[in-house]
């Protein structure tokens, strides 16, 4: 069995990891400064270091066998009017982070990355070599980390393995999305099963798509977990490998809301808004590379699965 530091494990991506860790008979600790997480959030026999991964330097010794680096801002919008705040964590914390595993002698990574680092898709299968535009300080961060991943396996032989998320949702067991505030679709929809908001917003209805409202590929926090198991076995010195994460599978916002009424047993209404800017009508992974590379099949694709999943966190992991 091996150790691993998991950075930004007190969140909801890095939580549900470290609890994978674990329960395949792991040594893990978390690294985490609690700006976004929950101390509750990590998991039992996991240790927790409470600090900055600026200070990477302070916790990260050649007794681990690898990083987990989860330790990330991700509100896109937040990062448009506050650029500043993502460019010192996301990227100079990542920095650091590297600094600090080259000193120590760590040379395994699994960088959690984002679909964000495309911007605008050219179609709706995205794939690892489409071109890579982000259009937010969030989505150019994690770019940023990527060219200095792949810049580390090169000089100094990393074995780095990238996984870019599309979107994330369900829970684990009492791990799930805590986010405050939140802007994801799914725990949004079921705030309002909750009674905790009065409907949810559908940002247009005239998309080019079967039901006017925009397509999204969800995916099991559950099944992008097992991807990161999988990606440091298949991390390689002097590699940089990057994978897509999803289902390849779209549904849109009214299928996700539909199915929440189902799930929730609530009426759940909606209110009609405006186009939001850059919204793609469709955003769809292709994950053919974790696949082959990974040996990764996700296994609890059905929207049913994700949103029951999410709803019992909401009402009884917090």
């Amino acid at each position: 069995m091996s150790k691993y530091l998991v950075t930004g494990g007190a969140g909801y991506v890095g939580s549900v990891v470290a609890q994978h860790l674990l329960e395949a008979g792991h040594t893990v600790t978390v690294l985490d400064n609690l700006s976004t997480g929950f101390r509750a959030a990590v998991p039992a026999g996991a240790g927790f270091i409470e600090g900055d991964i600026h200070d990477a330097h302070r916790w990260v010794d050649r007794s681990y066998d690898a990083v987990l680096h989860f330790a990330a801002y991700s509100q896109v919008g937040e990062s448009v009017v506050k650029p500043e705040k993502y460019w010192h964590n996301n990227v100079g914390g990542s920095m650091a982070l590297l600094a600090a595993m080259r000193t120590a002698g760590v040379r395994t990574l699994v960088f959690s990355s984002t679909a964000a680092t495309y911007g605008e898709p050219v179609g709706t299968h995205i794939t690892e070599t489409d071109p890579t535009a982000p259009t937010s300080p969030y989505g150019a961060g994690k770019l940023a980390v990527d060219h200095m991943i792949s810049g580390e396996a090169a000089a100094h032989g990393l074995a780095a393995v990238s996984l870019r998320y599309f979107n994330v949702a369900g829970a684990h067991g009492t791990y799930g999305e805590r986010h405050d505030p939140e802007s994801h679709l799914i725990p949004l929809v079921l705030q309002v099963a909750q009674g905790r908001r009065e409907a949810i917003s559908v940002y247009g209805d005239d998309y080019p798509t079967p039901d006017g409202t925009c397509v999204r590929d969800y995916i099991h926090v559950a099944d992008l977990a097992e991807a990161h198991l999988l990606a440091l076995r298949a991390a390689t010195p002097g590699e940089h490998l990057i994978c897509n994460l999803g289902n390849g599978n779209g549904f849109s916002v009214r299928e996700v809301i539909e199915t929440a009424r189902k799930v929730t047993g609530h009426p759940i209404p909606e209110i009609a808004a405006p186009r939001r800017p850059g919204d793609p009508a469709v955003l769809v992974a292709s994950a053919h590379t974790a696949t082959t590379r990974l040996g990764w099949h996700p296994t609890r694709p059905d929207l049913t699965e994700i949103l029951t999943d999410a709803w019992k966190f909401a009402n009884t992991g917090k």
